[in-house]
C-alpha cells in the first residue's frame, strides 16, 4: 500500500489507473490539489500503486545531452491561437492525420482542466494554449493503454510528472507511443482558479486565454470573455497571474520536482523560447517561438515529418536553458506560501487584489543563480557520458 507523502506527491494518477481493485481514489485536498486515498476494505497490498509512483522510481540517467532547437510554424493563424510557435499543433496533426489520439489538457463546462482524448482535428483547438490549473489526467493512462495494445498510435502531453506518470504506469515502451512534455514552472491547484472566476464575477464565460497574444507574446495576456463583458489583463497586471508566477499558488511538489532535468521521459519538451530575441533575432517576432528539447529517434521522427511547415533552427543546449532554467530547477518556495493557502480555503470568497498585493511582494531570486544551476546540470551530464 502506499504511503502519502503530502510534501512530494504530484497528484500524476498513475497510482489511481493501476489499482486493480480501484482503492485508489484522488480526493482534494483542502489546497484544492488531489492526492491519492486508499480504500482499506478494497486494497489487496499488491504493490502495484507503489511500484508505478514517480517518487519511488528514480529516472533512468544515460548521460545522452537532448538536441535543442528555437522553431515557429508558417501557418499565422495556429501560431497565432497557440501559447509559443505553434510546434504542438501542427506535431498533433501529423498524429491524428496518420490515424492516430491525442491526449492533453482541455477546459471542461465549469473551465476547470481534464486531459481529454481527440481524434479529430477540428477538435485541436481545445487543448492549444497553456492552462495555469493543474489538469486532472482522470483515467486516461488505462484509456491511453487500451488504445496502444489495439496498435493505435497515441501522442501524449502533460507536464513532466503526468508523463513520469504514464510511463511508469504502462511499465514498458510501445513502438506507437509518443510523449511530450512541458517546461512547467508550476501547477497551481482548481480551488485557487475557481475562487478567482468567482471573484472575477462574469456570467456565461465563454473562452478563456491565458496566453492571448493580443498585446504580443512578450507581453500575453489573460483573456476571459463572455457574451456580457469581456476582462483582459497584461500577466503582469492580473492577480491570479502575479500569485503563479511569483511561486505562491503552487502545489508543493512543484518547489522540489523530481521529474525536472535534461534526462527526461518525454521523447520531446515544448515550452516557449524566453531569450530568443537576444539569442538568435532571426527566429523573433514577438508572436511567438518554441523552444524543443529532443530526447529520442521518436521525437526526431515526428518532429522531421513537419519540417517544411515550420522554421527551425538547432540551438545550443545551454544557451537555451540559460534563459528557460525552469528546465532544470524548481521554483523556491516562498515563505507566505501557507498562509497564503491558510487565507484561501473554505468557502469564503477571496478578494485576488488584496492577495496579490498582501503575498507578492517578495524579490524575485537573483537571475544569477539561474546560471549557477544550469552549470551544474550540464556538468553532471558530461560526467556521465
Amino acid at each position: 500500500m502506499i504511503s502519502v507523502d503530502y510534501e512530494k506527491c504530484c497528484g500524476c494518477f498513475a497510482c489511481s489507473n493501476s489499482c486493480p481493485k480501484s482503492a485508489v481514489r484522488m480526493i482534494p485536498s483542502d489546497e484544492g490539489f488531489f492526492y491519492p486515498e486508499i480504500d482499506k476494505a478494497l486494497c489487496v497490498d499488491c504493490g502495484r500503486c507503489e511500484s508505478v509512483c514517480p517518487l519511488t522510481q528514480k529516472k533512468e540517467e544515460t548521460g545522452k545531452m537532448p538536441e535543442a532547437f528555437a522553431a515557429y510554424g508558417k501557418n499565422e493563424e495556429i501560431r497565432k491561437d497557440s501559447s509559443s510557435g505553434g510546434i504542438f499543433s501542427l506535431l498533433a496533426e501529423e498524429v491524428l492525420s496518420a490515424g492516430g489520439v491525442v491526449y492533453g489538457a482541455a477546459f471542461d463546462e465549469s473551465f476547470n482542466v481534464r486531459h481529454i482524448e481527440i481524434s479529430d482535428k477540428a477538435e485541436l483547438s481545445k487543448l492549444r494554449m497553456s492552462k495555469y490549473v493543474q489538469s486532472l489526467v482522470g483515467d486516461t493512462f488505462t484509456s491511453v493503454k487500451e488504445k496502444l495494445s489495439k496498435g493505435v498510435t497515441v501522442f501524449y502531453t502533460g507536464t513532466p510528472c503526468q508523463i513520469d506518470g504514464l510511463r511508469l504506469f504502462l511499465g514498458k515502451d510501445y513502438d506507437n507511443l509518443i510523449c511530450a512534455d512541458i517546461v512547467c514552472h508550476g501547477v497551481p491547484s482548481e480551488l485557487v482558479w475557481q475562487k478567482y472566476l468567482l471573484y472575477k464575477d462574469i456570467n456565461d464565460v465563454s473562452d478563456i486565454q491565458f496566453r492571448s497574444k493580443v498585446n504580443g507574446w512578450l507581453n500575453f495576456t489573460l483573456v476571459i470573455k463572455s457574451d456580457q463583458k469581456n476582462y483582459s489583463a497584461i500577466f503582469s497586471d492580473d492577480p491570479y497571474m502575479k500569485l503563479f508566477l511569483r511561486n505562491v499558488s503552487l502545489r508543493k511538489s512543484c518547489y522540489d520536482c523530481p521529474s525536472k532535468g535534461l534526462q527526461r521521459r518525454s521523447d520531446i519538451t515544448l515550452a516557449d523560447f524566453w531569450g530568443i530575441d537576444r539569442l538568435d533575432s532571426e527566429m523573433f517576432d514577438d508572436k511567438g517561438t518554441s523552444f524543443l528539447l529532443v530526447h529520442t529517434e521518436k521525437g526526431r521522427a515526428l518532429l522531421n515529418a513537419i519540417q517544411d511547415k515550420i522554421k527551425i533552427k538547432q540551438v545550443s543546449v545551454s544557451d537555451a536553458v540559460k534563459f528557460n532554467a525552469n528546465a532544470v530547477r524548481s521554483e523556491k518556495m516562498p515563505e507566505k506560501r501557507d498562509r497564503f493557502f491558510s487565507e484561501i480555503k473554505g468557502d469564503k470568497p477571496c478578494d485576488f487584489e488584496k492577495l496579490a498585493k498582501k503575498y507578492c511582494t517578495q524579490k524575485t531570486p537573483a537571475a544569477v543563480k539561474v546560471k549557477v544551476v544550469v552549470k551544474k546540470a550540464l556538468k553532471a551530464l558530461e560526467r556521465r557520458k
